[in-house]
């Protein structure tokens, strides 16, 4: 135990000395932005078609001789411009890229790109929001699935597409949408909630260290990390936990009343091949064999918001994907997540 005692001083020296530094840089960002410039981004559309046919072209030409490469691509050019003459309007496709962490800090980006694409979409129209997630804090994925919410409102087709993962959190966004679309292998799932808090109180005590935790109102802290937790403490945290889970069922249960809510709502999670046994989702299909089928009948345009940045917090940004990325922050994201 002497190990495990001497593993968590320093695990917690460590922690201190990152926080203090990027709290430092972040600061002095934070003090530079309020002199020279104010909050902002702009917004990033990309043709999906254009880009599909490009590929297409470049494949097909590697295969001719260089005099028959420079005689297509001059026809091409020529081709487009008269079937950009003569197009007719053609229903959109907006594809929205959101990739969540813990505290899901794409929501910020994900509400700019779901107001720019309402200011101008039609009940013709069609939303497609890529989700990759395993899910996070209970209220900032709340918010996230309500920025989706705005989409159906709004009368316009919403389409999920799970390639990878989406979980907890990342489902009840999934859950939003007219329609559910997972890879074979795509994790879906995870209708729980869970809370993990360390606690070293019992270290402190052995070490004549006090710890004083005042509140006012009997359940403003159920569990600390540095007090000394009570069996009143864990019971208020676990109806805490048992509300929102039954918050997180009838949320599903209102967007999906297909879902048998007692068989997944266990906190399992199932591969796609499974998830649509149990109606979790609607069509096995990878994000990219669906878009592709859309561009045939569809101009389809991927939609991203970009935060204006200066160097230093662009260098800020990528110290904060690092440290969360490394084992140390991922251990400290696990254990300091909040209920999810």
């Amino acid at each position: 135990m002497e190990y495990l005692y001497d593993y968590l001083a320093f695990l917690a020296k460590a922690v201190t000395v990152t926080a203090a530094v990027l709290a430092i840089i972040a600061a002095i960002v934070s003090a530079g932005s309020r002199r020279t410039r104010r909050d902002g981004g702009h917004l990033e559309l990309r043709k999906l078609n254009d880009v599909l046919r490009d590929m297409q072209r470049s494949v097909s030409q590697t295969f001719l001789p260089p005099a028959q490469q420079k005689k297509a691509l001059r026809k091409d050019k020529k081709q487009d411009k008269k079937e950009d003459a003569a197009r007719e309007p053609r229903r959109r496709v907006f594809v929205i890229d959101f990739h969540g962490d813990v505290q899901a800090s794409a929501v910020e980006q994900l509400r700019h790109e779901v107001t720019a694409v309402l200011s101008d979409a039609n009940s013709d129209d069609e939303v497609v929001v890529k989700i990759d997630s395993g899910g996070g804090m209970v209220h900032s994925y709340g918010l996230a699935a309500s920025q989706l919410a705005r989409v159906k409102e709004h009368g316009v087709k919403l389409t999920a597409s799970i390639d990878k993962v989406a979980a907890s959190g990342g489902y009840l966004m999934a859950s939003v949408a007219d329609r559910v679309l997972a890879a074979p292998f795509a994790i879906v799932g995870s209708i729980g909630v869970i809370a993990q808090i360390p606690n070293v109180h019992r270290l402190l005590k052995k070490h004549d260290v006090d710890v004083e935790v005042l509140t006012a109102g009997e359940y403003k802290r159920t569990l600390t990390v540095f007090g000394e937790n009570t069996d009143a403490g864990r019971a208020k945290l676990e109806e805490e936990l048992n509300d929102v889970h039954a918050l997180f069922q009838e949320f599903v249960a209102e967007n999906r009343p297909q879902v048998a809510l007692p068989e997944v709502a266990t906190g399992e999670s199932w591969y796609g091949t499974r998830a649509i046994e149990r109606k979790l989702v609607d069509e096995l299909i990878t994000s990219d064999a669906y878009l592709c089928t859309a561009c045939e009948e569809a101009d389809v345009f991927e939609v991203r918001w970009v935060e204006d940045k200066k160097p230093i917090e662009r260098l800020l940004s990528h110290l904060t994907r690092a440290w969360k990325s490394s084992p140390l922050g991922e251990l400290m994201e696990h254990w300091t997540g909040g209920p999810r």
